[in-house]
């Protein structure tokens, strides 16, 4: 979260008395010019030990409060036009100020290691950290790029109908790609742990090339919209093939969670619920 001498603030980190605590203290340390950094750790319990919050909802968390540098002023113009360009990079936030490399990964999403309240290290993985690969652009594909444009997916869009309105309407996803034919999927949609996929096309035939393209790659979701009766029979065909049952497993068919959805938005309300579920899943 970042906060200036007058309260003015973007970004949250987790709300509540506790984060309002904290916008005041960085309000009055700015105001002092007490301009420079602290690190503390704050347990959510009244019978701990040491570093009591005063607070008793449980978990802890350690807070830095850190006054921009003029000299951090190169690195934080770097790190927004990253973000304009939707560049993915790694942030580091270290005693000795800010750095950003565009284009470079960390090995993992977050760091933070602390030696002592002088030597700490906090890097973070800058962009989309997860890709959501939408198959069809009708009416429900266009609710769930809506609904999902603020989370954290880059939200790419797949259609052969480039005429469609619903598809020429979707100024929600970040990329649009017009294929000839949803075979073309085998070789556009990379696998990986952050890449999810969410079948939707306007028939069966077309759900059944979709599937088959992507149904043996190493994908984090791969889902299926679709009334039961049709899935039954497309994963019946599928076993009488012989396609192995592990890819048949990893299929979510139909999509979304089960809360009788009717609507487009309702629809996508379910689906963006069981993405949520599966990427923040342990």
């Amino acid at each position: 979260m970042s906060v200036d001498v007058h309260g003015t603030m973007q970004g949250s980190i987790g709300g509540g008395i506790m984060e309002h605590k904290l916008v005041q203290l960085a309000r009055e340390k700015l105001t002092q010019l007490a301009l420079s950094s602290s690190l503390h750790r704050q347990i959510h319990n009244k019978k701990a030990p040491q570093d009591q919050s005063g607070m008793i909802c449980s978990g802890e968390q350690t807070v830095l409060l850190y006054p921009v540098r003029t000299t951090d002023t190169p690195a934080i113009q770097q790190l927004l036009t990253g973000l304009q360009q939707e560049q993915t990079g790694t942030l580091t936030l270290a005693p000795g100020g800010i750095s950003f490399e565009a284009n470079k990964l960390p090995a993992q999403d977050y760091l933070f290691r602390q030696e002592s309240e002088n030597e700490w290290l906090y890097q973070e993985k800058i962009g989309y950290k997860n890709h959501l690969h939408i198959i069809g652009s009708g009416h429900c594909a266009l609710a769930l790029s809506q609904l999902l444009r603020p989370l954290d997916f880059c939200l790419h869009l797949y259609e052969d109908r480039p005429q469609l309105n619903t598809f020429l309407a979707n100024n929600y996803v970040h990329n649009k790609t017009q294929v000839a034919g949803y075979a073309e999927l085998q070789t556009l949609i990379p696998e990986g742990e952050n890449q999810y996929v969410v079948i939707m096309t306007f028939g069966y035939r077309t759900d059944d090339v979709a599937v088959r393209a992507l149904l043996s790659k190493r994908l984090r979701f791969l889902g299926l919209l679709g009334s039961q009766k049709k899935i039954e029979k497309m994963l019946n065909d599928y076993q009488a093939e012989g396609i192995p049952p592990e890819q048949l497993q990893r299929l979510y068919a139909p999509v979304g969670l089960p809360i009788n959805s009717q609507t487009p938005e309702e629809i996508a309300i379910s689906i963006a619920a069981q993405l949520i579920a599966v990427k923040n899943a342990k």
